[in-house]
C-alpha cells in the first residue's frame, strides 16, 4: 500500500506544482482562459473549440480547472458543440496518459519504489481498485489524471481503462457543457449549482465506497 501512495503522491505533487507555477506567474488562470475564449469568439466557432480541446489535453501536463473549462465550453459552444470539445479534450488526454505511462511509467516507478515486489504490489492493488478509482477520480482536482498514468503504469487492460475513463468523463462533461449553456453573465446559478452538485455526489460516492470497504475488511479480518 505504501509503493502505491508514494507513487500516487508524487505524480499528484508534480501536476500540483504546475498550477502553482502557472498561478504564482499569472500565465494561465481563469480569467485568461476566458480572454481567450472571448477573442477566439471573434473569429470562428472552431477556434473556441479548438481552444477547450487544448486546454483540456493540457491538463495532462498543467493542472487545470478542468470543470470550469467545460462549463465555460458549453456557455461558449452550447449544449451539443461544448459537449463534443469538452469530450473530445478530456478522452486525449486520459489516452495519451495512459499510454505514456504504459511506454515510460516503470521508469518513473524504478525511481521512486527500488524494490520490485514493492512495485509488483502496488500494481496489483491498482488493479483491484483502479476501476473504482477512475470512475470516482473526477471527485478532486488533479487525480483524473493521476489515475490514467497509473492505469497505463500498472499495465491495466486498455479496453478496461477506456470503459472506465469513458464512464467517468462523458457524462461529466455532458452535464457541466450543458450548465454552462443554459447559464449566464445575470444568472450564473445554473453553472454553480452543476459544479456543487458533481462535486458533492462523487465526494459522498467516494465516502460510501470507503465505508463499505471498511466494513468489508473487518468482516473478512473476523473470519
Amino acid at each position: 500500500m505504501r509503493a502505491l501512495i508514494k507513487i500516487m503522491l508524487v505524480l499528484a505533487l508534480i501536476f500540483a506544482s504546475t498550477f502553482i507555477i502557472l498561478k504564482l506567474s499569472g500565465a494561465i488562470d481563469l480569467n485568461n482562459i476566458k480572454a481567450w475564449l472571448y477573442q477566439a469568439q471573434t473569429q470562428h466557432q472552431g477556434y473556441i473549440a479548438l481552444v477547450i480541446v487544448c486546454l483540456l489535453f493540457a491538463d495532462l501536463f498543467i493542472a487545470m480547472p478542468t470543470l470550469s473549462v467545460m462549463i465555460l465550453s458549453g456557455y461558449f459552444l452550447g449544449q451539443h458543440y461544448g459537449s463534443l470539445a469538452a469530450i473530445t479534450g478530456v478522452m486525449l488526454a486520459g489516452i495519451s496518459g495512459y499510454w505514456l505511462s504504459f511506454y515510460y511509467g516503470s521508469k518513473f516507478e524504478r525511481l521512486l519504489v527500488k524494490d520490485t515486489a514493492q512495485r509488483q504490489e502496488a500494481h496489483d492493488l491498482f488493479s483491484r481498485h483502479g476501476i473504482i478509482m477512475i470512475l470516482l477520480a473526477r471527485a478532486m482536482p488533479i487525480l483524473p489524471e493521476v489515475s490514467a498514468c497509473m492505469a497505463g503504469a500498472s499495465k491495466m487492460p486498455f479496453m478496461r481503462f477506456i470503459t472506465a475513463w469513458t464512464i467517468s468523463s462523458v457524462p461529466y462533461a455532458m452535464i457541466a457543457a450543458y450548465a454552462g449553456s443554459i447559464s449566464s453573465l445575470e444568472n450564473p446559478k445554473p453553472a454553480i449549482f452543476t459544479a456543487i452538485g458533481l462535486s458533492l455526489g462523487l465526494w459522498l460516492a467516494w465516502f460510501y465506497y470507503r465505508k463499505n470497504q471498511l466494513s468489508l475488511n473487518k468482516i473478512s479480518k473476523g473470519l
